[in-house]
């Protein structure tokens, strides 16, 4: 059946893996970050984080005024003290979906064992079946989000996002192995944004079914419906690429199959074409110790945690400076549509660019887009509501060139027998980094303000990010290159024969060289 498929439909067949694994990506993505939408609703039936005293939205009547007016009390009295001209309060004593117990929920919770299991996935994946690996990550990812709809408890919410972390810790290392073998060098950085586009999708589908179907109350579930929702489409997802998405042959990419071809002509071989070439046996520690790998784990990390601390806190963020605003749709939009153009975008233009100034240029590309979307990450945190959504499109569209280039670099720079182990642990430190740091965003936000906690630790990361990409460009030479030598090459050598007449310099009947190099 398998083969019949594959066979009838092989003309197709690359983008249709590309897209199971993209559709899995965003199921995984899409119940990460859905708890940062329904954190209200859920810490008010579950029972953690902050109680403060703010707008009772459910009564009609409220404006800016009225929300100050809650801001202001200190205890549950006064909040109830706040009354509408018919003698009603139209404030509540509830829980907000802050604090400390959200963001370690969900940022540490998740981030703990996430990057623990995708680096021994990412060492599995270099000797295992991926696409097997990759499908029971699909599953568990998405059985441990229909659980937590059925949670009553704020720790066995934090258990579930353990197991959430589990499943979609072999996401990226896997699905990025098996499209790197399936596409080639030209069309490598469009394919790597498509599939991190999952990310972007997953967030900004997070927003109208976190926001939307918890208000519908669906057969009373609430916010557990959304939960149900997200976890069944990753459910088929997961069988999809179980059923129909086998293991490809593992090809040489990048600089490792430059450095091949390198060899072949020095030691006067033609390079033998074979789809599974002999492979190398390369110390990850020597390849994930190079400097140019270390510094854009560096620069890729502070990025993250720019990009992590945003989408944890922004619904959160524009529920509480823009009370008399319905901001889902807009940040649906900007996310899922904009943040969709910007990956697509970063891929086309570091594929086009890569393919005349070679890899170091897709470094080059990720440092200038973040520079250009630094300025109007600011103004989407200080700006009014229509000024906000407009810069936050603009920055998004820059911003979101970055994932899909950072592997495309990443894959091209890695030989194959360490990939897969190397992007775990990339993405071990990554997420480590920029998964944890996001916990500051709390203390900083009572010490200052919501504003000012995202414009340190969301647009003030996309600089730092945008300086240190810079600082990598400048290390992306090969590391080991070989010194540049004069070939000798013999008269009578089998398959070498036919070229030696039209080489430059070379004297077909005494074998000499004049004073030049090849």
């Amino acid at each position: 059946m398998m083969i019949n498929f594959k066979e009838k439909f092989r003309f197709l067949y690359n983008g249709y893996v590309l897209t199971i694994l993209t559709l899995g990506y965003l199921s995984s993505e899409l119940g990460h970050f859905l708890i940062g939408v329904t954190s209200k609703a859920t810490a008010t039936d579950v029972h953690y984080g902050d109680i403060k005293c703010q707008l009772n939205k459910t009564k009609p009547h409220y404006n800016m005024t009225l929300f100050n007016n809650c801001g202001n009390a200190n205890n549950e009295q006064e909040c109830y003290q706040f009354l509408l001209e018919d003698g009603q309060p139209y404030c509540e004593w509830n829980y907000n979906g802050l604090g400390l117990d959200y963001q370690v929920l969900a940022g540490p919770s998740f981030i703990a064992v996430y990057t623990i299991v995708g680096v021994i996935l990412g060492i599995a994946a270099d000797r295992y079946n991926r696409s097997r690996l990759l499908a029971m990550s699909f599953m568990i990812s998405s059985v441990s989000v229909v659980l937590m709809g059925v949670t009553d408890s704020y720790w066995q919410l934090v258990l579930l996002r353990i197991v959430l972390a589990t499943g979609e810790a072999g996401c990226n290392p896997l699905s990025t192995g098996i499209l790197s073998d399936l596409f080639s060098e030209e069309k490598r950085g469009l394919v790597m944004s498509i599939f991190n586009w999952g990310i972007y999708a997953g967030i900004g589908l997070a927003f109208p079914i976190g926001r939307y179907i918890t208000e519908l109350n669906l057969w009373g579930k609430s916010w557990r419906m959304a939960y149900y929702i997200s976890g069944a489409f990753g459910l088929i997802v997961a069988f999809m690429c179980a059923l129909t998405v086998p293991e490809p042959s593992r090809k040489t990419i990048g600089e490792e199959k430059q450095e091949e071809k390198d060899d072949a002509v020095t030691n006067n071989h033609v390079m033998n074409t074979k789809s599974e070439p002999e492979e190398k046996k390369e110390n990850p520690w020597k390849v994930m110790l190079q400097p140019r790998i270390v510094m854009l784990c560096i620069a890729a990390s502070i990025r993250h945690t720019g990009g992590i601390c945003f989408a944890y806190n922004a619904d959160l963020f524009y529920r509480d400076i823009f009370p008399d605003y319905d901001l889902g749709w807009q940040l649906f939009f900007v996310t899922f549509i904009v943040g969709s153009s910007g990956v697509i975008a970063g891929g086309v233009v570091s594929d086009k660019v890569a393919a005349k100034m070679g890899i170091r240029s897709r470094v080059a590309v990720l440092a200038i887009s973040q520079l250009i979307a630094t300025p109007f990450a600011f103004g989407s945190i200080y700006l009014q509501p229509v000024g906000a959504m407009v810069t936050l499109a603009i920055s998004y569209v820059f911003a979101e060139m970055w994932f899909g280039i950072l592997f495309a670099i990443l894959v091209e720079i890695v030989p194959l027998s360490v990939r897969s182990t190397t992007v775990g642990v990339f993405l071990f430190v990554m997420n480590n980094i920029g998964g944890n740091l996001p916990i500051l965003v709390e203390p900083v936000r009572k010490a200052s303000s919501f504003r000012h906690s995202l414009a340190i630790f969301y647009a003030g990361f996309y600089l730092i990010s945008s300086v240190l990409f810079a600082v990598t460009t400048l290390m992306m030479g090969k590391t080991n290159e070989r010194e540049k030598k004069p070939m000798q090459i013999l008269s009578g050598v089998e398959n070498i024969g036919f070229v030696i007449d039209r080489i430059p310099g070379h004297d077909f009947n005494t074998g000499t060289y004049e004073s030049q190099h090849l």
